[in-house]
């Protein structure tokens, strides 16, 4: 992973709208949570309900929802060669 981004001094939540503007710029991101838990999230699997604050995030298996507002950290993703 390169190219991290977080809040202000780090620990500050990055807002749920800077996520979305991301998300939207780059196709995908690994976000980090207040509690520690990172999400790598895609264009095509990741919807934001901004009036509830939630990141909802659908995988085969499951679906996450994530709050907002616990994003600390963002990461761009950048594509690579599987070995």
């Amino acid at each position: 992973m390169h190219g991290s981004e977080t809040g202000q001094g780090g620990g500050i939540a990055v807002k749920m709208e800077g996520v979305k503007k991301h998300l939207e710029q780059w196709g995908e991101l690994i976000i980090s949570t207040a509690n520690g838990e990172r999400y790598e999230i895609h264009l095509g699997d990741t919807t934001f309900d901004l009036e509830n604050r939630v990141i909802r995030l659908t995988t085969p298996t499951a679906v996450f929802e994530i709050d907002g507002d616990s994003v600390e950290a963002i990461e761009k993703h950048y594509g690579h060669k599987e070995e």
